[in-house]
């Protein structure tokens, strides 16, 4: 598990691109600045999409990218900080 304590979970499991991004944007804007949002998915390509949403949005840091396994399904968590 990852160091980080989210101040929200977002769980986007079963959705796929680019539904993730468009949650994931829409939950980082209620954060306020220095919280972190920790979003669930099992969508793989949620690894690269939010990545390169996190690198070319202003005000948001991706902070860490995690692959882990719950029940035998796939299960990428990402932590976002909004600046």
């Amino acid at each position: 598990m990852s160091e980080y304590e989210p101040t929200e979970t977002l769980d986007v499991k079963g959705l796929s691109c680019p539904m993730p991004v468009v949650k994931t944007r829409g939950a980082v804007d209620d954060l306020s600045s220095g919280e972190i949002l920790e979003v669930v998915s099992t969508d793989s390509g949620s690894m690269s999409d939010l990545k390169g949403w996190a690198d070319t949005t202003d005000g948001v840091s991706m902070l860490d990218q995690e692959e882990s396994d719950e029940g035998g399904e796939a299960l990428f968590v990402h932590y976002i900080q909004k600046e």
